[in-house]
Protein backbone atom coordinates (compact mmCIF):
# COMPACT_ATOMS: atom_id res chain seq x y z
CA UNK A 1 0.00 0.00 0.00
CA UNK A 2 2.84 2.37 0.84
CA UNK A 3 4.45 1.67 -2.56
CA UNK A 4 1.21 2.49 -4.36
CA UNK A 5 0.82 5.73 -2.41
CA UNK A 6 4.43 6.68 -3.11
CA UNK A 7 3.93 6.02 -6.81
CA UNK A 8 0.76 8.11 -6.90
CA UNK A 9 2.43 10.98 -5.03
CA UNK A 10 5.32 11.00 -7.53
CA UNK A 11 2.76 11.09 -10.35
CA UNK A 12 0.88 13.93 -8.63
CA UNK A 13 4.10 15.94 -8.23
CA UNK A 14 4.94 15.41 -11.90
CA UNK A 15 1.53 16.88 -12.76
CA UNK A 16 2.27 19.81 -10.47
CA UNK A 17 5.57 20.49 -12.24
CA UNK A 18 3.98 20.35 -15.70
CA UNK A 19 1.41 22.83 -14.39
CA UNK A 20 4.23 25.10 -13.22
CA UNK A 21 5.74 24.90 -16.69
CA UNK A 22 2.36 25.66 -18.22
CA UNK A 23 1.92 28.64 -15.91
CA UNK A 24 5.21 30.24 -16.90
CA UNK A 25 4.39 29.61 -20.58
CA UNK A 26 1.04 31.40 -20.23
CA UNK A 27 2.71 34.21 -18.30
CA UNK A 28 5.25 35.03 -21.03
CA UNK A 29 4.30 37.26 -23.93
CA UNK A 30 7.24 35.95 -25.93
CA UNK A 31 6.42 32.40 -27.08
CA UNK A 32 10.05 31.33 -27.45
CA UNK A 33 10.89 32.47 -23.92
CA UNK A 34 7.76 30.79 -22.59
CA UNK A 35 8.58 27.53 -24.38
CA UNK A 36 12.13 27.63 -23.00
CA UNK A 37 11.00 28.19 -19.42
CA UNK A 38 8.30 25.52 -19.71
CA UNK A 39 11.16 23.01 -19.78
CA UNK A 40 11.64 23.47 -16.02
CA UNK A 41 8.76 21.06 -15.57
CA UNK A 42 10.46 18.18 -17.35
CA UNK A 43 13.86 19.10 -15.88
CA UNK A 44 12.55 18.60 -12.33
CA UNK A 45 10.67 15.45 -13.32
CA UNK A 46 13.69 13.65 -14.78
CA UNK A 47 16.10 14.83 -12.08
CA UNK A 48 13.78 13.88 -9.23
CA UNK A 49 12.61 10.67 -10.97
CA UNK A 50 8.94 11.65 -10.87
CA UNK A 51 6.27 9.83 -12.85
CA UNK A 52 5.10 11.58 -16.01
CA UNK A 53 2.78 9.75 -18.41
CA UNK A 54 4.53 10.93 -21.58
CA UNK A 55 7.85 9.90 -20.07
CA UNK A 56 6.72 6.40 -19.12
CA UNK A 57 4.38 5.32 -21.91
CA UNK A 58 7.17 4.81 -24.45
CA UNK A 59 8.52 1.89 -22.41
CA UNK A 60 5.33 -0.19 -22.36
CA UNK A 61 6.74 -2.87 -24.66
CA UNK A 62 9.97 -3.07 -22.66
CA UNK A 63 8.17 -4.12 -19.50
CA UNK A 64 5.77 -6.75 -18.15
CA UNK A 65 1.98 -6.28 -18.57
CA UNK A 66 1.63 -4.88 -15.02
CA UNK A 67 3.60 -1.85 -16.23
CA UNK A 68 0.46 -0.77 -18.07
CA UNK A 69 -1.27 -0.39 -14.70
CA UNK A 70 1.56 1.87 -13.55
CA UNK A 71 1.08 4.00 -16.66
CA UNK A 72 -2.66 4.32 -15.98
CA UNK A 73 -2.03 5.27 -12.35
CA UNK A 74 0.47 7.83 -13.61
CA UNK A 75 -2.21 9.44 -15.79
CA UNK A 76 -4.53 9.71 -12.78
CA UNK A 77 -1.80 11.24 -10.61
CA UNK A 78 -0.75 13.65 -13.35
CA UNK A 79 -4.36 14.78 -13.78
CA UNK A 80 -4.79 15.37 -10.06
CA UNK A 81 -1.60 17.44 -9.95
CA UNK A 82 -2.50 19.62 -12.93
CA UNK A 83 -6.11 20.01 -11.78
CA UNK A 84 -5.01 21.02 -8.28
CA UNK A 85 -2.61 23.71 -9.49
CA UNK A 86 -5.04 25.00 -12.11
CA UNK A 87 -7.78 25.50 -9.55
CA UNK A 88 -5.42 26.81 -6.87
CA UNK A 89 -4.35 29.60 -9.19
CA UNK A 90 -7.97 30.73 -9.49
CA UNK A 91 -7.56 32.02 -5.93
CA UNK A 92 -4.59 34.24 -6.82
CA UNK A 93 -4.12 37.66 -8.42
CA UNK A 94 -2.67 36.04 -11.55
CA UNK A 95 -5.59 33.66 -11.98
CA UNK A 96 -7.71 35.91 -14.20
CA UNK A 97 -4.95 36.51 -16.73
CA UNK A 98 -4.02 32.84 -16.83
CA UNK A 99 -7.65 31.81 -17.28
CA UNK A 100 -8.10 34.21 -20.17
CA UNK A 101 -5.00 33.05 -22.04
CA UNK A 102 -5.64 29.36 -21.34
CA UNK A 103 -9.26 29.67 -22.50
CA UNK A 104 -8.15 30.96 -25.91
CA UNK A 105 -5.63 28.13 -26.18
CA UNK A 106 -8.19 25.50 -25.20
CA UNK A 107 -10.82 26.83 -27.59
CA UNK A 108 -8.36 26.43 -30.46
CA UNK A 109 -7.93 22.78 -29.49
CA UNK A 110 -11.67 22.17 -29.18
CA UNK A 111 -12.27 23.73 -32.61
CA UNK A 112 -9.72 21.38 -34.18
CA UNK A 113 -10.56 18.04 -35.81
CA UNK A 114 -10.04 14.70 -34.09
CA UNK A 115 -7.53 13.61 -36.74
CA UNK A 116 -5.50 16.79 -36.32
CA UNK A 117 -5.45 16.44 -32.52
CA UNK A 118 -4.36 12.82 -32.82
CA UNK A 119 -1.56 13.57 -35.31
CA UNK A 120 -0.24 16.47 -33.22
CA UNK A 121 -0.32 14.24 -30.14
CA UNK A 122 1.65 11.50 -31.90
CA UNK A 123 4.36 14.03 -32.80
CA UNK A 124 4.53 15.23 -29.21
CA UNK A 125 4.76 11.65 -27.95
CA UNK A 126 7.81 11.03 -30.14
CA UNK A 127 9.58 14.12 -28.83
CA UNK A 128 8.80 13.30 -25.21
CA UNK A 129 10.22 9.81 -25.64
CA UNK A 130 13.38 11.26 -27.19
CA UNK A 131 13.69 13.79 -24.35
CA UNK A 132 13.35 11.25 -21.54
CA UNK A 133 15.32 8.52 -23.27
CA UNK A 134 18.07 10.99 -24.09
CA UNK A 135 18.33 12.00 -20.45
CA UNK A 136 18.42 8.34 -19.44
CA UNK A 137 20.91 7.05 -22.03
CA UNK A 138 23.27 9.90 -22.93
CA UNK A 139 26.54 9.70 -21.00
CA UNK A 140 27.50 13.37 -21.19
CA UNK A 141 25.69 15.56 -18.65
CA UNK A 142 25.25 18.48 -21.04
CA UNK A 143 23.77 16.19 -23.70
CA UNK A 144 21.24 14.91 -21.18
CA UNK A 145 19.90 18.36 -20.40
CA UNK A 146 20.03 19.59 -23.98
CA UNK A 147 17.90 16.60 -24.96
CA UNK A 148 15.23 17.59 -22.44
CA UNK A 149 15.35 21.29 -23.29
CA UNK A 150 15.30 21.03 -27.09
CA UNK A 151 12.50 18.47 -27.25
CA UNK A 152 10.26 20.52 -24.95
CA UNK A 153 10.85 23.78 -26.81
CA UNK A 154 10.27 22.14 -30.19
CA UNK A 155 6.99 20.46 -29.24
CA UNK A 156 5.60 23.73 -27.89
CA UNK A 157 6.68 25.91 -30.80
CA UNK A 158 5.36 23.34 -33.28
CA UNK A 159 1.96 23.32 -31.57
CA UNK A 160 2.09 19.61 -30.75
CA UNK A 161 -0.38 18.29 -28.17
CA UNK A 162 0.93 17.20 -24.75
CA UNK A 163 -1.93 15.52 -22.89
CA UNK A 164 -0.72 16.38 -19.38
CA UNK A 165 0.05 20.01 -20.19
CA UNK A 166 -3.42 20.25 -21.72
CA UNK A 167 -4.94 18.87 -18.52
CA UNK A 168 -3.53 21.94 -16.82
CA UNK A 169 -4.72 24.36 -19.49
CA UNK A 170 -8.27 23.01 -19.38
CA UNK A 171 -8.21 23.13 -15.58
CA UNK A 172 -6.99 26.71 -15.25
CA UNK A 173 -9.39 27.76 -18.02
CA UNK A 174 -12.30 25.93 -16.28
CA UNK A 175 -13.27 24.45 -19.65
CA UNK A 176 -13.75 20.79 -18.85
CA UNK A 177 -16.69 19.31 -20.77
CA UNK A 178 -17.67 16.03 -22.39
CA UNK A 179 -15.89 17.12 -25.59
CA UNK A 180 -12.82 18.23 -23.64
CA UNK A 181 -12.56 14.83 -21.94
CA UNK A 182 -13.06 13.11 -25.28
CA UNK A 183 -10.29 15.12 -26.88
CA UNK A 184 -8.11 14.42 -23.87
CA UNK A 185 -8.56 10.72 -24.52
CA UNK A 186 -7.41 11.25 -28.11
CA UNK A 187 -4.35 13.17 -26.88
CA UNK A 188 -3.47 10.45 -24.38
CA UNK A 189 -3.76 7.80 -27.09
CA UNK A 190 -1.78 9.87 -29.58
CA UNK A 191 1.02 10.50 -27.06
CA UNK A 192 1.17 6.73 -26.47
CA UNK A 193 1.41 5.92 -30.18
CA UNK A 194 4.13 8.52 -30.66
CA UNK A 195 5.97 7.33 -27.57
CA UNK A 196 6.34 3.74 -28.78
CA UNK A 197 7.35 4.47 -32.39
CA UNK A 198 11.09 4.78 -31.77
CA UNK A 199 11.45 1.82 -29.37
CA UNK A 200 9.37 -0.46 -31.63
CA UNK A 201 11.40 0.53 -34.69
CA UNK A 202 14.57 -0.10 -32.70
CA UNK A 203 13.35 -3.59 -31.80
CA UNK A 204 12.44 -4.28 -35.43
CA UNK A 205 15.84 -3.22 -36.73
CA UNK A 206 17.59 -5.28 -34.05
CA UNK A 207 15.56 -8.38 -34.86
CA UNK A 208 16.33 -8.08 -38.59
CA UNK A 209 20.02 -7.62 -37.83
CA UNK A 210 20.03 -10.82 -35.81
Amino acid sequence: MRDVLNFLVKSFLAGVMIAVGGTVFLSCDNKVVGASLFSIGLFVIVVRALNLYTGKVGYIFDNKPKYLIEVLVTVVGNFLGTFAVGNLLHLTRVGEKLTEKAAALCQTKLDDSVLSIFALSVCCGMLMYLAVNGYRDYKHEIAKYISVYICVVVFILCGFEHSIANMYYFSVASMWSAKAFGYMGIMILGNAVGGVIFPLCKKLVKEKAE
